[in-house]
């Protein structure tokens, strides 16, 4: 097997990994990254212009997996998009989106390329997906060759997916994005078992250690702790969340908190793309039932729109909980405007629920909460820091102890490292070239070729 990352910064970004398998060109997932603007946040697709791919494979439809898959299929419209059905439903909603966010951008950084594709190309996105179930292969054929093409579910988000091709009885994995834990809304990870040929295995969280002592179930203890205690002293409690799986959860854990009486009823905010993806949540519940989503609670708890009017450094009027995207509290999102007003002031309280890259401004707040005050950029504003802020660990992403557990258990004669930063990618390589001593452990440089 040949394998390249096409992502051009070989950390968490753009993620496109092209295999040739026998015959096979494959392409798994066309990402974006979140961090770059235009071109140089799209995958490396000039090492594969001249090739045609056989299959592509869209693993979930977070945009660092998904935000470029209109270029590469525009390339190859006739090639199928193998993916599950939930992902048939939310990505060409998520591209949309995509489209609305770059037109923005162009405006406000000059940036010509941008939009990367129109509406009419996630039509044609729309027209080569093709659903196929979880745990049923699919095999497909190429001359005398054929390929067996398994989706697993891999936890993360809902319709995330652990790829599994099985060719002249190899079996090679692509782990995806992957949490083994259950979500309130979702199953934990069930990937293949047994032993593996090659292992693609993504590395988010090796730069971290697990602690023993917190758990996703005594984090969500804390995090409701941490909104009663705001909410009882007048304040408002921001939660800046993912549109796409974050908001859903935490809608479930506050409305299942409120029900069991450990949250006091009040007011709940929320805003941008996430509410929409409720209702995608709602239709993907009851044409498949691979989530525990019911739309009907946030009728009953009440969800109000976000007020748009907002200033710096002027108190919310409209006191309770606001769960707004983005996650990272990037500019121009209903977070960032609602941190700028609700953090000058003690009674209220920022809550963050997963990662912030240190380069975002929810990064750099945590990084600088201490420092007495921030700066919002976009707003030409500098708050005083007087509102608490806190970080609780409910990402998507499984520890680093469990998915090494998984690679050891396959016994796998290749791990090939993706989907980390260079800290994490080296902690795995040295714990699996331990635990595997036999195997052939790759941390591979992007637009490198190897065979593996």
């Amino acid at each position: 097997m040949k394998l390249i990352d096409l992502n051009p910064n070989g950390a968490i970004g753009a993620s496109a990994t092209y295999v040739q398998i026998g015959a096979f060109h494959i392409l798994v997932d066309s990402g974006l990254n979140p961090k770059e603007l235009g071109l140089a946040a799209t995958p490396d697709f000039g090492l594969i212009e001249d090739i045609d791919l056989d299959l592509i494979v869209l693993t979930h439809c977070h945009l660092d997996h998904l935000g470029s898959l209109p270029i590469i299929a525009a390339h190859n419209p006739d090639t199928p998009i193998i993916t599950s059905a939930p992902n048939v439903e939310l990505a060409p909603r998520m591209l949309r989106n995509s489209i609305n966010v770059m037109k923005r951008q162009r405006e406000e950084h000059g940036i010509t390329d941008y939009p990367l594709f129109l509406h009419r190309d996630v039509i044609q996105v729309s027209k080569q997906l093709v659903m196929q179930r979880f745990e049923r292969g699919e095999i497909y054929r190429k001359g005398d060759e054929t390929i067996e093409v398994i989706l697993h579910p891999a936890g993360h988000v809902v319709g995330a997916a652990a790829v599994e091709f099985i060719h002249n009885n190899r079996r090679i994995v692509f782990s995806g994005d992957v949490l083994f834990e259950a979500q309130r809304t979702l199953p934990g990870a069930h990937l293949p078992t047994g032993k593996i040929d090659t292992l693609i295995l993504e590395t988010t969280r090796g730069a971290k250690a697990r602690k023993p002592e917190l758990t996703r179930a005594s984090e969500v203890d804390r995090l409701v702790t941490q909104i009663n205690d705001i909410l009882e002293r007048g304040g408002s409690c921001l939660i800046p969340v993912f549109a796409l799986g974050r908001m859903q959860e935490l809608f479930k854990i506050i409305f299942e908190a409120r029900s069991f009486g450990r949250l006091p009823k009040c007011p709940i905010h929320a805003a941008g793309l996430g509410m929409d993806i409720c209702n995608y949540f709602e239709k993907i519940r009851k044409r498949t039932q691979l989530i525990d989503f019911d739309i009907s609670m946030l009728e009953k708890m009440k969800v109000r729109s976000v007020d748009q009017n907002m200033r710096p450094g002027r108190d919310l009027p409209r006191k309770g909980i606001y769960l707004v995207s983005s996650g990272m509290m990037v500019e121009h999102t209903p977070s960032y405007k609602v941190a700028a007003s609700l953090l000058p002031h003690p009674q209220n309280g920022i809550c963050f629920v997963g990662y912030c890259d240190p380069d975002t401004p929810g990064g750099k707040l945590l990084e600088e909460r201490d420092s007495g005050s921030f700066f919002f950029d976009v707003l030409d504003y500098s708050a005083p820091i007087r509102a608490s802020i806190d970080q609780f660990d409910l990402s998507g992403h499984a520890h680093r102890e469990e998915l090494s557990d998984y690679a050891t258990q396959s016994e796998a004669r290749s791990v090939v490292l993706n989907h980390g930063d260079p800290e994490a990618r080296e902690w795995f390589l040295r714990d699996l070239t331990e635990r595997l001593p036999q195997s052939k452990i790759v941390n591979p440089t992007s637009g490198i070729e190897y065979t593996v």
